[in-house]
């Protein structure tokens, strides 16, 4: 997930969110606008250029940046990230959502998604999210949200992922999700003038409706 537009990875803590009942308002299509995705936990939508200032606050600190290479250096690069992003998502090659939590207005985070392949049968992956809300659930309930849309509504098969070996959090909230570990991509990151390994994930279409099964309260 290093390779991402805004070089994000999933240096995140992740603990399995309560069972909620989610929800998609569909625009026509999704070139022409995200849909909002939302549980009870969180809201994902379209990232807005009135998000540079909060994205700015969350993404450049030092924990959230550990993993990861420099986000932009200022708002106004924040600003113009979030007009390419918004290019992107029309042409059809890559979408950007805002994580807001449920009782906030302001975004937190970014999950990004872009095409590995014309046909947008092979994706990557990556998300980031202020320090502040790692552990609170945030991460397991936008992955859910975000892994049900590709996989049911643009017809992902395979989703790929990288986190830096060092980075235990990355790497737990990656399996959580039942993602396969495939093998490591040596020195494959550089961050802060050094070089990490990375472990590549992956998680196919049948992967996940199988866990998304698995995870499915039970009823008594």
């Amino acid at each position: 997930m290093e390779k991402m537009p805004l070089q994000v990875g999933l240096g995140l803590d992740a603990i399995a969110a309560p069972a909620a009942t989610k929800s998609a308002v569909v625009a026509p299509g999704w070139r022409s606008a995200l849909p909002v995705l939302s549980d009870d936990v969180v809201t994902l939508r379209e990232i807005r250029p009135s998000d540079a200032t909060s994205l700015f606050a969350m993404l450049t600190t030092d924990e959230v940046r550990r993993y990861m290479s420099p986000p932009p250096s200022d708002l106004r690069g924040f600003e113009r990230f979030i007009d390419w992003a918004i290019a992107e998502r029309a042409a059809g090659r890559y979408l950007c959502f805002a994580i807001v939590p449920a009782g906030y207005e302001v975004a937190i985070g970014i999950l990004q998604v872009r095409q590995l392949d014309p046909s947008f049968t092979t994706a990557e992956w990556g998300i980031a999210i202020g320090s502040a809300f790692w552990g609170t659930g945030i991460f397991q309930a936008s992955a859910q949200l975000v892994l049900d849309f590709v996989f049911d509504e643009i017809g992902v098969h395979r989703l790929e992922a990288r986190a830096a070996v060092q980075n235990g959090r990355a790497n737990g909230a990656a399996r959580k999700l039942g993602a396969v570990p495939e093998g490591v991509l040596r020195r494959a990151l550089r961050c802060r003038g050094q070089f990490h390994d990375q472990l590549m994930w992956s998680i196919l279409d049948e992967d996940w409706r199988q866990a998304r099964v698995e995870m499915r309260p039970m009823v008594h």
